[in-house]
């Protein structure tokens, strides 16, 4: 009986696909539970267009990305912080901090997980982080920091 995986099977397939099983499987196991469908005609469409609407979602995310890409890749960020004795900074400049200059200065929000520091931002100067934007697809940013 051909059947289409609504969940993952462990050792027999993963969420989406549709396999040839055994009769029994089939129906004692696999439709009882809820872990696949039969494969009519009308499932098998229903399948392609969940599929065709993923492949249209990840097309949309990968431009919105390029499209971030293009406006942040070499831009400069500064960022203002109170600093102690010997120019060092109370705490550090946080990806979060990052995040948020970004949303002021470009009006798009970055999640703070995608900024990708090389170093600590401990001290005063200038520093560069890399926004990871999508597969592949990443921005180079020059962060200049100053005194509050």
């Amino acid at each position: 009986m051909k059947v289409i995986f609504i969940q993952d099977v462990k050792g027999t397939a993963k969420k989406g696909e549709m396999k040839e099983v055994a009769d029994g499987y089939a129906r004692n196991m696999l439709l009882k539970k809820g872990l696949a469908v039969e494969a009519t005609p009308e499932n098998v469409n229903k399948l392609k267009g969940q599929e065709a609407s993923a492949q249209h979602k990840k097309a949309v995310e990968k431009q919105n990305a390029e499209e971030i890409q293009a406006k942040l890749d070499g831009q400069q960020l500064i960022i203002a912080a109170k600093a102690g004795t010997g120019g060092r900074l109370f705490g550090s400049v946080t990806t979060g901090q990052i995040s948020q200059e970004i949303a002021k200065k470009f009006g798009f929000q970055i999640d703070k997980k995608k900024i990708v520091l090389k170093s600590e931002i401990k001290a005063f100067g200038s520093f560069s982080a890399e926004i990871r934007l999508y597969t592949g697809i990443s921005a180079e940013i020059k962060i200049e920091v100053t005194e509050a």
